[in-house]
């Protein structure tokens, strides 16, 4: 069954944080989870929005404000957020930061 997985032995080592702005790639896709990794500099944001479908963020290196719906806190490296479908939310990273979404599709 060689080849029907996906290994990523470093997780942070698969995106660099760049100058100014954000980065992401997608590290698994099939039809049952997206998995995408990201890099924010300093002071960059993802404005709020929601998801067609439940998701974690896993949170990897520096430090973000979260925004979920009317609560607000703040994130770090080892921090994991669940939020619902359709779940308003908004990311500013305060420091140069790392996170992987988890798109939970077709969820039982």
């Amino acid at each position: 069954m060689a080849g029907n997985y996906t290994y990523v032995a470093n997780l942070t080592g698969e995106v660099e944080v760049p100058e100014n702005g954000t980065l992401s790639r997608t590290l698994h896709n099939d039809d049952r989870v997206k998995v995408v990794i990201f890099a924010f500099a300093a002071g960059q944001e993802l404005s709020a929005h929601t998801a067609p479908m439940p998701a974690l963020i896993q949170f990897l290196e520096g430090e973000m404000d979260v925004t979920l719906g009317a609560d607000k806190m703040e994130a770090r490296a080892g921090t994991l957020i669940h939020m619902p479908a359709q779940t308003p939310h908004a990311l500013r990273a305060k420091t140069p930061a790392k996170m992987v979404l988890y798109l939970l599709k077709n969820p039982q």
